[in-house]
């Protein structure tokens, strides 16, 4: 389509220079005393018009040229005025109306001293010149209105462009404190609450241990996932208040630190926390892609806080499988999911949904026949270049 865009005004410059071609040399030949001069000049001015919309001043110093050529020898009357019109339509809507208009003069001072014998016996040869000097006024008229057409969808064009650009600064502007507005609120609420749990955590587990006691195991859970979640809520501020250039390891306000390197941690912490799972990682591990490392972690997240919170005594399975150009998330438990009555979606699943449609991937969560829950996840995960 493009290609054909380059080349239709070439065809329509040829097309119209082919057809002024046609009409200028069928008079010239049936126009008495013509020659073969006449015809060769009638061809190349009529066919100079080829260039009129790329080189407009060499197709109207070749179309003036040559039809002065013909007018003085052949004379065959205002036809040999029509190239030299276009040519002097094509100068003007270039903006090179001094060229047109010296190319106008030469032409109808020639064409008025050739028929001034006529303009002086009747009163049709005095009728014809000035027609042809209106149909010349006209040309330069169309040329400079056209000119000026141009410019005004220019300036539009460059108005709206700028227009675009605007919005398109406001709506980042707006993004941006909406982003450090969110960043205030969730500093405000979130982080007081998740420090006071990590210290009472803290505090709870020093007294154990200087009693002689043993941590209850959901205790330290309780304090390593409060750690963690307050690692993970800095790193999620710094991003969104970074709101010029956000971290480029870190985006969708990802903290960079979430990834399958941690997995590990993650099943540790579920188990202290009285979820049993288990992690089984098949194929060829690889580097992957910095967002699909981070959503194969939060499914597995997500996955995991929905058996602790839905299947209670329930144990979980977590597969990881690297296969060609593809990463697999499975995450099954044992417990009393019914498949012929599915949960509600959450948000956590809608999220997970989110993510993996995101990354152009596929995202599987049901009941299994036999019982319990499955969340299968297929994400594309090719080698970075």
């Amino acid at each position: 389509m493009k290609f054909l865009g380059r080349w239709r005004p070439l065809a329509e410059d040829g097309l119209l220079a082919a057809g002024l071609a046609v009409l200028v040399t069928a008079i010239v030949v049936i126009t008495p005393g013509a020659g073969a001069l006449d015809v060769a000049a009638a061809l190349a001015g009529s066919l100079a018009l080829v260039a009129w919309r790329r080189a407009p001043l060499a197709a109207l110093l070749a179309g003036t040229a040559c039809m002065l050529v013909l007018a003085v020898h052949a004379r065959p009357g205002p036809v040999a005025a029509y190239p030299v019109m276009v040519a002097v339509f094509a100068a003007v809507r270039s903006g090179r109306p001094v060229a047109a208009a010296a190319a106008s003069v030469v032409f109808l001072g020639t064409d008025l001293v050739l028929n001034l014998p006529e303009m002086t016996e009747s009163v049709e040869g005095l009728q014809g010149s000035t027609l042809l000097i209106g149909w010349f006024v006209a040309a330069g008229v169309a040329g400079t209105v056209t000119r000026h057409r141009q410019a005004y969808v220019a300036e539009a064009e460059r108005r709206a462009a700028e227009a675009e650009r605007t919005r398109e600064e406001a709506a980042l502007r707006r993004a941006g404190e909406e982003r450090l507005r969110i960043a205030r609120e969730l500093h405000d609420s979130l982080t007081h609450s998740i420090s006071i749990i990590k210290v009472q955590a803290g505090v709870a587990v020093h007294l154990a241990r200087s009693r002689g006691e043993d941590v209850p195991p959901a205790l330290l859970a309780i304090q390593e996932a409060g750690g963690d979640a307050m690692r993970e809520l800095r790193a999620t501020l710094e991003v969104l208040r970074d709101t010029e250039a956000p971290d480029a390891g870190a985006p969708d306000g990802e903290p960079a630190a979430s990834g399958l390197d941690r997995l590990d941690d993650l099943v540790e912490r579920a188990r202290t926390a009285g979820l049993p799972a288990t992690v089984t990682v098949s194929g060829t591990r690889r580097e992957l892609p910095a967002e699909v490392d981070r959503a194969a972690y939060r499914i597995v997240q997500e996955a995991l806080t929905n058996v602790s919170r839905h299947s209670g005594g329930a144990a979980a399975t977590v597969r990881i499988d690297y296969v060609d150009g593809e990463l697999v998330v499975q995450v099954d438990d044992d417990g009393a999911a019914d498949p012929a009555a599915p949960p509600v979606p959450g948000t956590g699943l809608l999220g997970m949904r989110e993510r993996v449609a995101a990354l152009g991937g596929r995202l599987r969560a049901e009941p299994r026949p036999e019982g319990g829950f499955t969340v299968r996840a297929e994400l594309p995960a090719r080698e970075p270049a």
